[in-house]
């Protein structure tokens, strides 16, 4: 590892175990991830979907995890690689990577690097009030339709977007 990089991971270590600015960044705190958490479960709820939600920071380390009563066990790693897909490629949701992996897309086989990444929709950036991503919250459960609406609603709920 070079100098210049060891440097570098240094730095985003330390702002993830302090929890402080740097360089206009705000790291996701577990008070964060358990709002996000909470609106996607009332979410689910209110369409009868018993989800597995995942938040991760932006790193892609799990942050935050809820298996709702009933959720399928399968969708566990579903709702991660969602999540993971997110945060991995810049905020993109995790149904706009399909449109590269798909065949004739761009990126062929993209969905195969990373340990496997999920593309289809459910997973969604978290950002802070600059518009940096912070975090990616992954939804698995429901009906793809649902799984993006509930993702949706967790992200929604760490909207720190500055007013209009």
């Amino acid at each position: 590892m070079s100098l210049i990089a060891a440097i570098k991971a240094l730095a985003h270590y330390l702002r993830y175990v302090s929890g402080k600015r740097i360089r206009g960044s705000t790291v996701l705190s577990v008070n964060d991830a358990n709002r996000v958490l909470a609106a996607a479960q009332q979410s689910a709820a209110e369409i009868s979907v018993a989800a597995n939600i995942a938040v991760l920071d932006e790193a892609g380390w799990l942050k935050a995890f809820v298996r709702m009563d009933g959720a399928l066990l399968g969708s566990i790693d579903i709702a991660l690689g969602k999540a993971r897909s997110s945060v991995l490629f810049g905020g993109a949701s995790s149904e706009d990577l399909y449109e590269y992996c798909k065949p004739g897309g761009t990126s062929f086989g993209l969905e195969n690097t990373n340990g496997g990444l999920v593309v289809f929709a459910g997973g969604r950036a978290l950002r802070d009030a600059s518009g940096n991503v912070v975090g990616s919250v992954g939804v698995s459960g429901g009906a793809v339709s649902q799984d993006a609406a509930i993702a949706a609603a967790g992200a929604a709920a760490l909207d720190r977007s500055p007013a209009a």
